[in-house]
């Protein structure tokens, strides 16, 4: 038994917002209150921690975070840099020693923050011209890359631009060294894969991290990997994060022939939703829109799934009692995601009306993750539906700047968060980055 004392303890409860000394029991909350009752009550039989005033708070749950992304990025090259040229430097430095052939990642760099702009493949080439550089955006939704990745994608002025990607390529029609969206992953699907017992080492030391920050918790929505090391971790009995698992949308049809369910699991590691994207970010042109982007008069973003096609995944989802969280930053995305959930509400109260043994009727707890540019017309319907507004506050700071030149006036309509809180539209925050 332990008491924490002469602190400033925030207990979020109405009745008893605030207190100064609590008892912890294996591992739980036995009780709080003031410092002469606790330390009369149950000083004899504990030990006891001074806190010096230091506030104390309920753990954090980060509702949209990539642990495997995050973990492994903490061993990469840090891009978040105030100028390119930095960025290079740190690249360079890390060639040094770095094996010749092996791949030399990071993440971080934002175009929009730099005055040169985007980078190019042969500005990677001169710092490390003998490993393959693959560097993610902030956003994570763009790749730089150097000419050795390009090879070792088979990228080259021939190849076509994928399905929901854009290759970016200079005026002879070459790749120029940045990959949008499915483009990326020409690249990423050639970077080889880390043991798994490198991410969970990883996801491990990461955890101290976290919780330096306050966050106990998380809504992870990594690849599959990512739910092995967890499970590994878990087993070992190290897991330290309570972490509800997404599901990715290509794993759906194999969740479902399984029948996995959302909520299956224990207080450590559980499944939660599915994860879908119906458009890109703002930084690279790709969130999709229903005017223009201000600097672009044809250029409407890209819309990576309608409203149709999202119904019948959530179908499926709903089928096997999984909600869907769906990544939407642009207006016309939002748009398209909220159809989609009014389709299948109405699926779920037929299915309820069935009288099926277990009907899919249950309410859902379905979530959009972002809700950056919301159409006044639809603001209401997040709260019509429940539906949960997964925003993150982090955007409206880090974003400002590209959203008043890429926007103009519709920025006024973006991270509407009084607007959102006043429809009653449930809402879950974190400073945690686009995905």
């Amino acid at each position: 038994m332990r008491i924490l004392y002469n602190a400033r303890i925030y207990t979020l409860d109405r009745e008893t917002p605030t207190a100064s000394a609590l008892v912890i029991d294996h591992g739980r909350i036995l009780t709080l209150g003031d410092d002469d009752r606790i330390l009369a009550d149950f000083r004899v039989q504990a030990t006891v921690h001074n806190l010096g005033g230091r506030p104390v708070i309920p753990g954090l749950t980060d509702a949209h975070i990539h642990l495997k992304h995050y973990a492994l990025s903490l061993k990469n090259v840090d891009c978040e840099t105030p100028t390119r040229e930095e960025c290079l430097r740190r690249v360079a430095e890390r060639a040094h020693t770095t094996p010749p052939g092996k791949w030399i990642l990071g993440h971080g760099w934002n175009q929009n923050e730099w005055p040169e702009g985007f980078g190019r493949a042969v500005d990677l080439d001169t710092v490390a011209p003998d490993n393959p550089v693959y560097l993610t955006a902030k956003s994570l939704h763009a790749a730089w890359v150097n000419s050795a990745a390009l090879r070792a994608a088979h990228i080259n002025a021939n190849t076509p631009d994928p399905g929901g990607g854009v290759i970016q390529r200079d005026r002879h029609g070459n790749p120029a060294g940045i990959l949008i969206e499915g483009a990326m992953l020409l690249a990423a699907d050639v970077i080889p894969e880390p043991p798994l017992a490198e991410v969970v080492e990883a996801i491990r030391g990461a955890q101290s991290a976290l919780w330096s920050m306050g966050v106990t918790g998380g809504h992870d929505f990594d690849r599959q990997t990512c739910f092995a090391a967890l499970q590994a971790l878990h087993a070992e009995g190290d897991l330290r994060l309570r972490v509800i698992k997404s599901i990715p949308l290509e794993a759906l049809p194999q969740a479902a022939e399984l029948g996995l369910r959302g909520g299956f699991g224990d207080d450590w590691l559980r499944i939660g939703s599915v994860k879908a994207f119906a458009d890109g970010a703002l930084g690279p042109h790709t969130a999709a829109l229903l005017q223009p982007y201000e600097n672009a008069s044809a250029d409407r973003g890209m819309l990576l799934m309608r409203a149709v096609e999202l119904f019948e995944h959530g179908r499926l989802a709903a089928d096997n009692y999984l909600p869907m969280a769906v990544h939407a930053i642009g207006d016309r995305a939002n748009r398209e995601v909220l159809k989609a959930f009014e389709q299948l509400r109405d699926y779920e109260q037929q299915q309820a009306k069935g009288g099926l043994p277990e009907a899919v009727g249950t309410r859902l707890r379905h979530r959009i993750e972002h809700v950056q540019l919301l159409h006044p017309q639809d603001v209401h319907k997040l709260a019509e539906l429940g539906i949960t507004a997964s925003m993150q506050p982090i955007h409206a700071t880090s974003d400002m700047l590209m959203a008043d030149e890429y926007w103009g006036e519709r920025a006024a309509l973006s991270y509407v968060w009084r607007t959102n809180c006043g429809t009653s539209a449930q809402r879950r925050r974190w400073w945690g980055e686009n995905g």
